[in-house]
């Protein structure tokens, strides 16, 4: 017992790594948003002031942009719910021997760097581009869907559907299937049993789904940069313009930390609309709502019934599209004999774009960079998250469902946040290399993830085979050598290539604190991509879509990809 108390002192490593580089950052952040000043060079007042936030309130550009912005995140996460549910049930009902590579079309997406899935979903919807070929071929006129709001919510739902899909299909593939064969022995069609049956059931998924989607989808600026052309304003764009370019550190302070409250804000209401249609979940008596009278109710029903088969294939082809089809997008454009990346015409087959980024120093580099960061990062995470694991499940300590939400709390909040706040920390102690402030926030983004991985393979130990170790007399060093560790292999091993895959691809974050001595792959491709159009990042971006594949395909023999999510 006084070990499992003591279990909690595993995971102190974690907390204080949150400590120097999440709160810091963040705590700098709410610091510099409470200045009176927004001259650079200006003191640092203790006493707040809410000058920044009285600006950006009073001001009727910074309320639109915020409500835009809002507006824009709730319509991604819905329309992402939308797409979600086809795609999460027929994950639930492939064969087992399919499942993986249902999960290869939701994972490869979801692990490839988001500059590369910007630039398919401008291939797609380019003047020339897909969308517009099938219309011209239907008859109608060409139309430019790119840089509007329609574009910028395609792309990040495209960008951000994986996560709802895996939200649902972990509520889905735990529901219990007799409950709808029982609904269809009493007659419910299929409309009717996921209405009924499966869709109040799922609700808790849903709620993870869409708060997740519209903490990340509202706090995005890479794909609004991107495929809005700068013509499409959300709030990331503008925080990073006032942090970057203008130095103005209070307002775009007080702006993100207004991001963050807006975020808790939905999130809290989000979680009481679902409380309230899940009573049973907190074993409430269920209110009674109107309903139809009973012969609209049999027309409705007839109707959905009917639609039923047509809408159910077509939302799932709808959603494999947008998942995949960019990405071939960019991989045949990567071959197009076009000097430009956004042009979607096919103009003829070439290598030189490959030869280009693998003959320039520049990207070599870069790519070494990342390679060099992505690794440390892993070794790290993975010494703050094991022992971690080990805490939470083998603890039995007061507080340990609060410290490991405190320890999954930098997935909830906007990186844009920490991004900005780490900027200023490294400006204040400027002895600190920016390599290592790259880092910290690199092994905080993917911490959380890794720790989830470990929480699960730790939660499946043997521990008789532990016991009858000791009892040998083998010391606790040899346990853990020779009986915990073999165990723990493949999910190591899968922790580690996710939180490569995640820190090589990170830009978000990562584009507030590079230099020009210190520049990743990824940002190097978002800048190329913003600014000039060569066809080169079109063959960078095949390369980052091939190493992830390669990558899921080691792992799937490690573990099946459907077991690493389930994890």
């Amino acid at each position: 017992m006084q070990d499992s108390k003591r279990a909690g002192l595993l995971a102190a490593p974690y907390v204080l790594w949150l400590l120097a580089a999440f709160a810091a950052p963040l705590g700098a952040v709410a610091l510099l948003s409470v200045q009176e000043s927004s001259e650079m060079f200006a003191p640092l007042e203790l006493v707040p002031s809410g000058a920044q936030y009285a600006e950006i309130l009073g001001d009727a550009f910074f309320r639109r942009l915020l409500g835009n912005t809002l507006l824009l995140g709730l319509a991604v996460a819905g329309a992402s719910a939308l797409l979600a549910y086809p795609l999460a049930l027929w994950l639930t009902r492939l064969s087992p021997r399919a499942k993986p590579y249902g999960f290869a079309i939701i994972l490869v997406p979801l692990l490839t760097n988001v500059v590369v899935r910007s630039l398919g979903i401008i291939l797609l919807l380019a003047p020339q581009g897909v969308v517009s070929g099938i219309g011209q071929w239907l008859g109608l006129q060409p139309v430019n869907l790119l840089f509007g709001w329609f574009a910028v919510g395609v792309s990040l739902v495209q960008v951000f559907l994986p996560f709802m899909v895996l939200a649902l299909y972990d509520v889905l593939e735990a529901q219990e299937k007799r409950l709808e064969e029982a609904a269809a022995g009493l007659g419910a069609g299929p409309a009717m049993r996921f209405w009924r049956v499966t869709f109040p059931l799922s609700l808790p998924g849903l709620r993870g789904g869409l708060t997740l989607v519209f903490l990340m989808a509202s706090t995005a600026y890479v794909s609004a940069t991107l495929v809005g052309g700068r013509k499409v304003l959300v709030t990331g764009m503008v925080v990073l313009r006032e942090g970057m370019e203008i130095l103005n550190y209070p307002l775009a302070s007080a702006l993100a930390m207004l991001m963050l409250a807006t975020s808790v804000l939905v999130t809290l209401v989000i979680a009481r609309l679902i409380g309230l249609a899940t009573p049973w979940v907190a074993a409430r008596v269920p209110r009674r709502w109107p309903g139809l009278p009973p012969a609209p109710r049999r027309a409705l029903v007839q109707v959905a019934e009917a639609l039923a088969p047509v809408v159910y294939p077509l939302l799932l082809g709808a959603g494999i599209f947008i998942l995949m089809f960019p990405l071939l997008l960019v991989a045949v454009a990567s071959v197009n004999d076009s000097p430009q990346a956004t042009v979607a015409q096919f103009l003829g087959f070439t290598w030189k774009w490959y030869a280009a980024v693998l003959t320039n120093p520049r990207y070599l580099s870069d790519a070494w960079t990342s390679l060099q960061l992505a690794l440390c990062c892993v070794a790290i995470a993975l010494a703050l998250a094991l022992p971690a694991a080990f805490a939470l499940v083998r603890g039995s300590f007061a507080g340990k469902e609060a410290l490991g939400a405190f320890l999954m709390l930098p997935l909830a909040l906007p990186g844009i946040a920490i991004g900005l706040g780490m900027l200023r920390l490294l400006q204040w102690f400027n002895q600190v290399p920016p390599f290592l402030g790259v880092l910290a926030v690199h092994v905080v983004l993917v911490t959380p993830f890794m720790l989830a991985l470990l929480r699960a393979s730790v939660a499946q130990l043997d521990r008789g085979l532990e016991e009858a170790a000791g009892g040998l007399g083998a010391t606790p060093a040899r346990v853990f050598r020779r009986v915990i560790l073999p165990q723990l292999a493949p999910g190591m091993a899968v922790a580690c290539v996710i939180g490569f895959l995640m820190s090589f691809g990170e830009v978000t974050v990562t584009a507030f604190l590079t230099t020009a001595r210190l520049q990743t792959l990824p940002v190097r491709i978002y800048a190329e991509a913003t600014f000039s159009l060569e066809n080169t990042v079109n063959a960078i971006s095949t390369l980052f879509i091939l190493v992830t594949m390669a990558l899921l395909v080691l792992v799937n023999r490690l573990m099946p990809l459907d077991r690493v999510w389930k994890r």
